[in-house]
Parts: structure tokens; sequence; C-alpha cells
């Protein structure tokens, strides 16, 4: 294997001579002391006097290692060159086509995510080094998709970029994350493309509902051309070399609480899941004496027609005249069905005490019958 364009890429990184040399593994167990260390396997990279050494590849009796100065290469881009090269590694044993320059690079943003991963951390900020690979100083708007695609229709990273692209004629920062799970990261200049052509003259959509467009655009093209059903979240704008770990984290959280309480939506947004959040937060023994106190009074009641009712009718903010029209019925009938509710648990939905407290029984009700 040609190990060339993988030493320029680092010097490229470090901005620092990177040195290729053979050693025979006996020096690198030697080298590395692997005995004094008490591990059974050896280190992925060592300090030899001034220089940071790591093992490339192992050829039988052979070991080819890459060198860098020490004091150019700080702890955590060190351990993010182990994972790359360990990356490599592994690809040399899998009978794959070769990847591109692009895919080495965000194939470096997942190998560090998962080592923040691996650390249980909350928040981290990028190495310089690895932000100016993919030029993730302008603002981005980030998106989560995972692809819920069977084992016979993967999608690999050059279709899916493809695919991408042409949908938002423009260039997309692509990273695969973990199995089926994909971080998009789009310009923010999609904020001014043009998605509801019908609004009145004058109307203005807000960001939340430019970027709600922007992904129920997406998800349908998705839907349309994959085989499988995907998921899909986003974010407001953010700087990624700031707080790209943290927004990732944060997408995730999104999907989790979309696909616990809203299991028929594929489109997950935040700011439509606060109390969803609030709720996740709330002890399981708090939640089950509260679900204990209401739905001793709402279980007998709530057959798919009340709960449909009840949920277009706060979906709709309670408007009376809304509701009856999205349900296709008279209003007298909604009328009807709301009254009926309040004979048989005491609780009126038309008053805000009372809509708030059903709200909420009905999003913990829907969850623990699935339990």
């Amino acid at each position: 294997m040609d190990w060339e364009p993988l030493r320029q890429q680092l010097e490229q990184i470090f901005d620092a001579p990177v040195r290729l040399a053979r050693w025979t593994w006996e020096q690198w167990l030697r080298e590395a002391d692997t005995e004094a260390l008490g591990k059974g396997a050896p280190p992925k990279s060592l300090q030899k006097e001034q220089q940071f050494v790591f093992l490339l590849h192992k050829d039988g009796s052979d070991a080819l290692v890459l060198s860098i100065e020490a004091d150019r290469v700080n702890q955590a881009e060190r351990q993010l060159v182990e994972l790359m090269l360990e990356s490599n590694r592994l690809q040399e044993k899998k009978p794959l086509a070769s990847i591109s320059e692009e895919e080495r690079k965000v194939g470096m943003v997942r190998d560090w995510f998962k080592q923040q991963q691996d650390l249980g951390l909350s928040h981290a900020e990028m190495p310089d080094s690895l932000v100016s690979q993919l030029s993730l100083y302008s603002t981005k708007i980030p998106l989560l998709l995972y692809g819920d695609y069977s084992q016979s229709r993967r999608v690999s990273y050059q279709e899916l970029k493809k695919l991408l692209e042409s949908f938002f004629d423009a260039e997309m920062i692509l990273v695969p994350l973990m199995d089926k799970e994909w971080l998009i990261l789009g310009s923010e200049k999609m904020l001014t493309m043009d998605t509801n052509d019908d609004r009145d003259f004058g109307e203005e959509d807000s960001i939340e509902d430019t970027l709600a467009a922007i992904g129920y655009g997406l998800h349908e093209m998705l839907e349309n051309e994959w085989v499988g059903d995907s998921h899909l979240a986003i974010h407001y704008p953010i700087m990624p070399a700031k707080s790209l770990y943290a927004t990732v984290l944060q997408l995730r959280e999104t999907m989790m609480l979309g696909r616990t309480y809203h299991m028929g939506s594929n489109m997950h947004l935040p700011w439509m899941l606060q109390l969803e959040k609030l709720i996740n937060l709330i002890p399981e023994g708090e939640k089950a004496s509260f679900l204990e106190r209401v739905l001793k009074r709402l279980d007998a009641v709530l057959d798919t027609e009340t709960m449909t009712t009840l949920e277009q009718f706060f979906q709709l903010d309670c408007n009376v005249s809304e509701t009856a029209k999205k349900l296709y019925i008279h209003r007298n009938t909604l009328l009807y069905r709301l009254d009926k509710f309040k004979q048989e648990t005491g609780l009126d939905v038309r008053t805000f005490n009372d809509a708030v407290l059903v709200k909420i029984a009905l999003l913990l009700y829907k969850v623990t019958k699935r339990k």
C-alpha cells in the first residue's frame, strides 16, 4: 500500500515534517516497553526523545512508523492521529474501494467524536487542526439523519452526499457518525431559500418556520429516494468550530424525544419538544406518582377517537373551529366530545390549567402504555 498520501496529509494538518520509517517489530516492542506498561498489547504511539512515533502498519516482523516533532502535537491531537491510523489499519482488512481524500477528512471528525463519546464528555471543542480540514469556521445549519434502511440497501458516503448536494444545489459537509447515523452541515445561505411561495405579501417566516421547511423538504426527498424510513432532526445555526460536539448531542436528544413521545413522526424539531424534554428529566418515581393520580380518571376514557381529538385540539392551540375543520367534523360534534370528556374526568381542556394537566398526562400515557 502507498502510505505517502497519508504522510503528506499529516504534514499538511500539522504544518511540520512527518517522517516514514521502517522498524523491526522487536524494536517497536522494545521502545514501547510493553511489559513495563503492564499491558498485553503495545501502545499505538510512543515518545522517543523529542518525537512522537505512531504505529502505522505491522508487516510480519517489520513495523512501519510515522514520526513528528512532539512540540507540534498536543495530547488531544496525538490521540486523534492514533484513531485515524487505527481506522486506516481496519480499512486495510476490508475489501472496499479506496476512499477519497474528503472521506478521510470526515473520517477524522468521526473518530474524534467517538473519542469524546468514549470519554463521556458533554462538551468538547474541536482541535484547530481538525476544524481547518473541513473549513468549519463559518456558520452552518446542522441536521442529524438516521436512515433505517435494510442491510441490502446500504447507502454509501458518495451516494448520500451527491443526493444532498443535488437537492440543495449547494456544497454540503457530510460526516458518518455511527451505523446509519449521519451529520449534515449546510450553508447558512439555506435560510434565504424561498421555501413558501404561497405566503401572503409582507408575511415573513420565522427562523423556526424556515428550518422546519428545510427539514420537511429534505425528509420528503429522502423518503422518495431511499428504501426504508428515515428520521431527521434539525438545529439552529451554529459555529461548528466551537460547538459542533455539543450540538450533535442535542440533536441526538431531540431525535430520542421525538421517537419516544411522537412515534408517528419522522421529523423532529427541538423547539416543538420543550415540554417533552422537561418531562423526560422527571424521575421515574415522580412520573408514576403523577400518572397514578391522573390516569385513574383518564384510563377508561382514552379511546382512539378521544386521543386523536385531544391531540389535534392541543396541536391547534385549543382552537375549537380549527380543530373541527382538521378532524372534518361539525363544531358542535367537537364540543360534544369535549363536554363528554369533562363529565367523565372532571377535566375541562378548554381551561388553561386542565389543558396543561391533560397534555402532560397524554405524553406520559403513550410512553407507559408501550412499556
